[in-house]
């Protein structure tokens, strides 16, 4: 029996409800990693669904690069209803759900628009890469949970994965973000042991066991335990093929894999949160003003629900450092007189390591149920 200690972010006790979510979003078997064998590599995937098309994308970050998608997507009518961001290594992976805006009678699934949309976002990645360095892809029709996307377009991405083992700026500027991960075998039962250690946070076993299904492994037992700020989680894994591969090679790949899927999600630093009424533009306004002002953003969310949007940017400036009052003031001032502004910043990177003997405080255990949802 598998028996779950878990709470809502808020310390609540969690609801049948949200449990037959969670269900329902895993399925009778689990999504596993095959929608990505099914598409052509490329860097562009463009496709409707319902009364909206989805756009995904993946190539090398730069400066300004997600204000100028906002602007393609603006002068071709689309409205973002939906959009998440990340970035890592100097990539950057984006999946937007878009619908028509008022001014254009044609169809959100015109063949010939979303062609003319997905030649222009081309140009906009191109940036003069080289055949062997190009972002390449697959992208699955399905309807894989955003974030679960996110983490399979980053591990086909081998650009992203040949460059997981340089030093990240979020490790210089806050060197108690990193990760601490081994990668071991169990001789008696045959397992590769996986012990991750780091800053709790939502989402996080989301990312590790995300990364580890989509590496083809299968998740046996694990052990989860958090003190305060901090957390620690074990896993007990085989490779589907059914054996725990042993070699230095890839117990490496394991480990670098891991820490990347956790700091794809690193919210270091200082976040923006924009709320106006629903508008086409909104997100090509407030990408502009971040871009004049000096910014660049590393991760983003947008949401829409009824006539009110809400943009999320973390952002640093364009060396990587923290953004300073001035630029925070100027910004006010600007995006004030359309939008409200709220500024928040990361209470806990002053958080202490923590004691060894305290990572028992909170845990839970879990073995076959994984492995049923994954098999």
């Amino acid at each position: 029996m598998d028996v779950f200690h878990v709470t809502d972010q808020q310390g609540n006790k969690i609801t049948d409800e949200t449990i037959g979510y969670i269900e329902k979003a895993l399925g009778p078997k689990g999504q596993t990693g095959d929608g990505l064998k099914n598409w052509t590599g490329k860097r562009i995937g463009v496709h409707s669904v319902g009364n909206h098309a989805t756009v995904e994308l993946i190539g090398r970050d730069r400066p300004g690069l997600l204000s100028e998608v906002s602007a393609v997507l603006t002068n071709l009518h689309f409205n973002v209803l939906a959009a998440e961001v990340w970035t890592h290594n100097m990539r950057i992976a984006c999946i937007l759900h878009v619908n028509n805006d008022d001014t254009t009678s044609r169809a959100v699934d015109d063949p010939v628009r979303l062609s003319i949309l997905e030649e222009q976002l081309k140009n906009i990645l191109g940036g003069g890469e080289d055949d062997e360095n190009v972002a390449r892809t697959n992208f699955s029709m399905g309807f894989t949970h955003i974030d679960r996307r996110l983490h399979q377009m980053f591990t086909a991405d081998t650009a992203d994965r040949d460059t997981e083992g340089s030093v990240m700026r979020v490790e210089a500027d806050f060197p108690h973000f990193k990760p601490k991960i081994t990668v071991e075998r169990c001789e008696e039962k045959g397992y590769l042991v996986v012990t991750v250690q780091c800053r709790d946070r939502a989402k996080l076993m989301f990312d590790i066991v995300c990364t580890l299904t989509d590496m083809q492994f299968v998740v046996f037992h694990a052990t989860i335990s958090s003190d305060g700020p901090h957390a620690s989680q074990e896993y007990y894994i085989r490779h589907m093929n059914d054996h725990a591969r042993d070699t230095e090679g890839e117990n490496e790949r394991v480990a670098k894999c891991l820490e990347a899927a956790i700091q794809r999600r690193a919210s270091e630093g200082l976040t923006l949160e924009l709320c106006a009424k629903d508008r086409v533009g909104l997100l090509s306004e407030a990408t502009r003003i971040l871009r004049e002002n000096g910014l660049s953003v590393t991760r983003a969310g947008v949401t829409t629900v009824g006539e009110k949007a809400v943009n999320v940017f973390y952002v640093r400036d364009a060396s990587g450092n923290a953004v300073d009052v001035k630029t925070i003031e100027t910004l006010r001032k600007e995006i004030g007189k359309t939008m409200v502004l709220n500024v928040k910043t990361d209470p806990s990177q002053n958080a202490k390591a923590p004691e060894t003997s305290g990572w028992s405080k909170a845990s839970f255990f879990f073995g076959s149920l994984l492995e049923r949802f994954r098999t």
